[in-house]
């Protein structure tokens, strides 16, 4: 089959990642990808690289200074749509809002689901929810919120997960790279996912102000997005100087040093309002390290009975503390993980591609 897989952006966030491993999984069964993206900030490619099998389309976009959300979101569907030519392809998959905004008919997976303010936003929020001709989520929690909400029935596909990656990192061959982590935070909590509203950024700051425990740091990695969080950032600022929590954030991690960041931590923190699945907590379950996530409906389903759970600053700090003091054994982690592959993901997805290809037309 030839087939697109379209997403958002060449920088390094949970959709990409996602768009990445399953576009090279589908190519190992001898399908031909195209994945399409914007190539933002003057991006000529992928954080990473990407199986040769997969041909890539990268449309440059670049940025405009003071650029509002709104217009950069408008602009961004814009760019996109006037590049993508959808004859040839079998099936059309969009992989977030503004893919599904900039193609005609498409398969849509809806990671997980927004509520803007803006007018622009929730418009196309709501168009890439309702035209997609089929719908894919990567847990049952965000379907039910798609059926209970639009009537609309998804066929529900796992995140795979690149689980020896990170188990190896973890074992004797990434000693070195976890060494040098220690030697520069010592004992740590990670979060990745940069600081934002839907990362539950200012209540880890406040679970962790809890713990009382200065010979541990609290590491943050990650935080490319589209969206202003400024005013955000200024209050996780002013609250963690309140608290006297003073945090690493290290920003974006280069894609080959994430899993031996990952390896060396103590305690994987994950404190979201809103997922869709948790890759990153997956991954760090994958290096053996203890989970601590949002009590959650998608991560109860998700991570029930390998994670700790917390709803609130108290309960997250406890769980830490717990996580911190008594880690247990990683061996349930590692085997969830393990069952996650991205082959079973593609296989999942080309079966669903081939009941739809006639609609597709």
């Amino acid at each position: 089959m030839k087939i697109a897989l379209l997403t958002y952006s060449s920088k390094p966030r949970g959709g990409v990642v996602h768009t990445l491993a399953l576009a090279e999984a589908l190519a190992e069964t001898g399908q031909e990808i195209t994945v399409w993206t914007l190539g933002r900030g003057g991006d000529s490619g992928f954080y990473r690289a990407v199986d040769k099998r997969v041909r890539l389309e990268i449309v440059p976009f670049p940025d405009i200074p003071e650029e509002g959300v709104g217009p950069r979101i408008l602009r961004s569907i814009s760019v996109l749509r006037q590049a993508f030519d959808p004859a040839g392809y079998d099936i059309v998959h969009a992989q977030d809002c503004i893919s599904a905004n900039a193609v005609t008919r498409c398969v849509r997976t809806v990671h997980h689901i927004d509520h803007f303010t803006t007018p622009e936003l929730a418009a196309c929020h709501e168009r890439a929810i309702t035209e997609p001709f089929a719908h894919v989520c990567v847990s049952a929690a965000v379907a039910e919120e798609l059926r209970t909400g639009w009537g609309i029935e998804a066929t529900v596909i796992p995140n795979g997960v690149a689980a020896s990656r990170f188990a190896d990192a973890a074992g004797p061959s990434g000693l070195a790279a976890r060494e040098a982590w220690r030697s520069r935070f010592g004992r740590y909590v990670l979060s990745v996912g940069g600081i934002e509203p839907r990362k539950g950024s200012i209540a880890l700051l406040e679970a962790f102000a809890t713990l009382n425990r200065p010979d541990v740091r609290l590491v943050i990695a990650g935080g490319e997005t589209l969206f202003d969080y400024r005013d955000y950032r200024q209050e996780w600022e002013r609250r963690a100087e309140e608290l006297a929590v003073h945090p690493e954030v290290l920003g974006p991690v280069a894609d080959d040093a994430l899993p031996s960041l990952v390896a060396a931590a103590d305690v994987f923190a994950f404190p979201s309002t809103k997922e869709g699945f948790g890759l990153a907590a997956m991954e760090a379950l994958a290096a053996g390290v203890p989970l601590v996530a949002s009590d959650l409906p998608v991560l109860r389903e998700v991570f029930g009975g390998v994670a700790r759970f917390g709803s609130t600053p108290a309960e997250l700090g406890a769980a830490i503390a717990d996580a911190l003091d008594n880690p247990g054994s990683p061996d349930s982690g590692k085997a969830l993980a393990a069952r996650y592959t991205w082959a079973a993901a593609a296989a999942q997805h080309l079966e669903l591609y081939r009941s739809l290809a006639h609609r597709s037309r």
